[in-house]
């Protein structure tokens, strides 16, 4: 948002009015977040998948710790990039601000966290270790540099904060004049960031807790909060990753502890101010890091190795996106890989050429199934997905090559003549009048060539469909079965009862 106003105007030379465009852009930000969920277009949530979130989390986890060490380190002058390189640059270039003072009580106190992590964590009954132990580390680290303030001018500490409320801002509001077309721009561009990362933070704890995330639900709420916040001196915000990892893991289980949380910083932001005077920086740094370092799991990385190359690449494209270039453009990356994956199951879907087991009525695959065996004179084939125009031309190609290598096959092993080629499309769950069009141009090829064509087991929305198009009209009363097992055993019995 910063980046986007400051092209136009300068918040240094123009202050009221920078302040009038970010209220308005956050506005609009909520308005248009609102209104997707309204319209019920939370289904786009779909695309963040489980391999995404698995990468997303561990980035953010990772660019979040290594924000935090500016305060462990005591460094003064830190990047505000979010970026792997700039920020470890900023480590290393301003070497000369480590205070060693401030590290002895950073990293104390992140043992300290860590231990009471672990503890938590294998003994379950004991959950309130860790539920306690960021709230005692504050304390004990406010008294700490309160007892020791003459000694410790090294040591951050987070001073003076003034008491009281944001003023309402609904007066700053501007809905005419020269920028509104660019605070409009402005609010779309950031609500579609902030929900994007808002959401996959959301679906993270959701895998993690093994609920359902409602994204029309989610998007109207965050879209609410910013248009409110517009109106009480707040910019576009969303679900905060650190933040919800340090709720996460001091065992919040509902909404109520949002309701707590908000009463509580009511209070302080009226009342307990001054009380945090001496709090050091390096505590905060300590608490957030110990809260998204569980986040990192490596194991379901490994696991997506195993099972499905893409969704480790998509894993992959999110974690180092999110690591070296940005949260949003990250996510978009992993999400273009998905959609890509989507895009190739559906163009290249998958055929399989079935066989017998033998002494029962099942088909399976044969390169699955060792105990299947051919059917003499007959190829069976599967189809495991809808038949749309993005691969009819495809199963095309792919049906007659596998004729192609089964007529091979024979003539190789001296079998006896291929003569019916059965598609079982008891996967086949839709179809179009591309995929119509398919099933009448193969049948007239391999009738031209003396085959048979056959049809077992399509579902009711694809038979309606074949039935409608009069498709079947031109497979008479031997062209549909239920079963592949029926369609061999009348189809063999019918060739052995002509002469």
């Amino acid at each position: 948002m910063g980046s986007m106003l400051s092209e136009t105007v300068s918040p240094h030379d123009e202050p009221i009015l920078y302040l009038k465009l970010a209220f308005t852009a956050t506005f609009f930000a909520g308005l248009f977040q609102a209104s997707l969920g309204f319209l019920r277009l939370g289904f786009v949530i779909d695309f963040l998948s489980k391999a995404t979130l698995v990468g997303f989390m561990a980035g953010a986890a990772v660019i979040v710790s290594l924000q935090q060490l500016k305060g462990l380190l005591g460094i003064v002058h830190f990047t505000t990039k979010m970026q792997f390189i700039p920020v470890i640059s900023s480590v290393f270039k301003h070497r000369n601000e480590w205070s060693w003072q401030t590290i002895v009580v950073g990293f104390s106190f992140l043992v300290f966290l860590l231990t009471s992590r672990h503890i938590s964590m294998k003994r379950p009954k004991l959950f309130w270790v860790s539920a306690a132990a960021p709230l005692t580390s504050v304390i004990l680290s406010t008294l700490l540099v309160f007892c020791l303030k003459l000694k410790s001018h090294k040591i951050s500490v987070i001073g003076y904060l003034p008491k009281g409320l944001n003023p309402p801002s609904a007066n700053m509001l501007s809905f005419s004049g020269p920028d509104l077309a660019l605070a409009i721009k402005t609010g779309i561009v950031t609500g579609i960031l902030s929900l994007t990362e808002g959401i996959a933070v959301g679906r993270t704890f959701a895998a993690l807790k093994n609920y359902q995330v409602d994204g029309n639900k989610e998007m109207m709420a965050i879209g609410l909060m910013n248009m409110a916040g517009s109106c009480s001196s707040c910019y576009v915000t969303t679900g905060s990753f650190s933040r919800s990892a340090v709720n996460y893991n001091a065992g919040a289980q509902t909404a109520v502890s949002n309701i707590i949380m908000s009463t509580a910083v009511l209070v302080t932001l009226l009342f307990l101010m001054p009380l945090f005077y001496y709090t050091p920086n390096v505590i905060l740094g300590a608490i957030i890091i110990t809260a998204v370092i569980g986040l990192i799991d490596y194991q379901a990385a490994y696991r997506l190795w195993k099972v499905d190359k893409l969704d480790f690449l998509a894993c992959a494209c999110s974690f180092f996106g999110v690591l070296f270039i940005s949260v949003p453009l990250g996510l978009g990356i992993a999400v273009v890989v998905s959609v890509f994956k989507i895009l190739l199951h559906v163009t290249r879907p998958n055929t399989l050429i079935m066989g017998n087991i033998r002494g029962t009525n099942t088909y399976q695959c044969l390169g699955r199934y060792k105990e299947a065996s051919r059917v003499p004179s007959f190829l069976i084939l599967a189809i495991e997905s809808p038949i749309y125009f993005a691969n009819s031309t495809y199963l095309q190609e792919r049906i007659l090559r596998w004729i192609r290598e089964e007529e091979d096959w024979i003539k190789a092993n001296n079998e006896g003549a291929l003569k019916c080629v059965i598609l079982d499309m008891t996967a086949v769950t839709a179809i179009d009048t591309s995929g119509i069009d398919l099933v009448r141009e193969l049948r007239k090829m391999l009738e031209k060539r003396s085959f048979q064509l056959v049809l077992a087991n399509p579902v009711g929305s694809v038979m309606e469909k074949l039935h409608q198009s009069k498709t079947l009209d031109s497979f008479g009363l031997n062209g549909i079965y239920l079963t592949v097992g029926e369609a061999v055993a009348d189809i063999s019995a019918l060739w052995k009862s002509q002469p």
